[in-house]
């Protein structure tokens, strides 16, 4: 296995150049996709056999993608949005449905339930967590009679799902799990969308198993799973592989209304090669979080991602704290050369859904809108040197103790 050099920065890695307009060949990037080292032969594998879209690959790692979770079924499609939106019209909900969903989240998981036809309901967070408590679910629920909702595991940290479907009123197939942040994650043994009746993942070139674009949605459910396939190219009744292996016939049939929201064997080829380092880099991520917390937990001002607690397992897809100032700091940091993000700005906050959902909706999630203001993301990902993140820490307690 190996990793991309965490130290490979400038205008190519952190979307910029210096003042000087020289690359900052010292800065620490805000994130670094990792391959592994199979990947390039995996790639060239399927060039070489002349199937370059969905095929044999496809299939194949989504098999694989299912032994790694326990999960029934998986299907690969897109990306975690186009996975988002085809799991609500599988659902086949009444157009114009509410959905919860957290304000609190990538505006993707918005723009799905907007696409699909039906009218995003905010949830309001626990402050520790980062996700909807059962509190704040049920608050949601009470002002509306939800269809559907969508609940996320922020920054990789495992929702209580059951929980969560129980305040709102819901059945289990009317629940659709965002874990775009999960691999990795799991609660009381089970990794998160083993047992999930939608659990849609991502694959974008930051997250804990990168292709660069992808998605999948892993499922307990048969219905669900082939009415997403079929979703995935057009609602065609076969797609291409099907169609031309030996024996196939080019007829084909659309039953339902569809989207074109496959993966290509390219990225599932890329994929497989992924999914077994990904352990790896699952324990390299909890090695750097943890050299965070002992460095990090004496600081002024310094609020810390949430403590693991009894049966969940964090992905730590995001190292998230909370600081007073936030944009000042980044500010600071920015000048130490080390990179930074903020995850996310809230749906409320976006001019496009105040205008969708109106002044009184977007007044319903306080807690969000306070600590959205405090949160900051720190480099994580498994190249990461040490010698990397001690910049991190040291750029942070300078900036803090400072100002303190």
């Amino acid at each position: 296995m190996s990793t991309t050099n965490a130290e490979k920065t400038g205008a190519e890695q952190t979307g910029g150049d210096n003042a000087s307009g020289q690359q900052a060949q010292s800065t620490v990037p805000f994130a670094v996709p990792s391959f592994a080292g199979e990947v390039s032969d995996a790639v060239v594998k399927v060039l070489d056999s002349g199937w370059v879209t969905t095929g044999p690959q496809t299939g194949a790692f989504e098999q694989d993608f299912a032994d790694y979770l326990g999960a029934a079924h998986v299907v690969a499609v897109a990306s975690c949005t186009t996975a988002l939106e085809l799991c609500l019209r599988a659902m086949e909900l009444p157009p114009g449905s509410p959905v919860l969903t957290p304000s609190l989240t990538f505006c993707g998981a918005i723009n799905a339930i907007l696409h699909a036809g039906h009218r995003p309901v905010l949830v309001d967070i626990d402050e520790d967590t980062l996700v909807p408590s059962v509190a704040t679910t049920a608050a949601a629920a009470a002002r509306t009679r939800p269809a559907a909702m969508i609940v996320q595991n922020q920054g990789g940290y495992p929702v209580d799902v059951p929980a969560l479907t129980e305040a709102a009123g819901l059945d289990r197939t009317r629940v659709i799990e965002d874990a775009a942040h999960g691999p990795g994650a799991a609660r009381d043994g089970v990794p998160v969308g083993a047992n999930s009746y939608a659990a849609c993942f991502s694959f974008y070139a930051t997250k804990n198993m990168p292709i660069g674009e992808g998605g999948a949605v892993a499922s307990s459910d048969q219905g669900l799973a082939d009415r997403v396939r079929a979703m995935r190219l057009h609602g065609m009744s076969k797609d291409s592989w099907r169609r031309y292996l030996p024996g196939g016939s080019w007829r084909y049939d659309v039953k339902t209304v569809g989207l074109k929201a496959n993966m290509t064997d390219i990225q599932a080829s890329i994929g497989r090669a992924q999914l077994g380092a990904l352990p790896g880099w699952q324990q390299l991520r909890a090695e750097i979080v943890a050299r965070y917390d002992q460095a990090l937990k004496d600081l002024p001002g310094l609020v810390l991602p949430q403590r693991s607690l009894d049966g969940v397992q964090h992905a730590w897809h995001l190292y998230q704290v909370r600081v007073q100032n936030r944009d000042a700091l980044i500010a600071d940091l920015e000048a130490a050369g080390v990179g930074t993000s903020v995850h996310f700005i809230p749906a409320s906050h976006m001019t496009s859904y105040q205008e969708i959902l109106g002044a009184d909706e977007c007044a319903t999630v306080p807690v969000t809108d306070r600590v959205a203001e405090e949160l900051l993301s720190l480099p994580l990902y498994p190249g990461l040197s040490v010698d990397g993140q001690d910049r991190v820490i040291s750029a942070v307690t300078e900036a803090l103790r400072t100002r303190s």
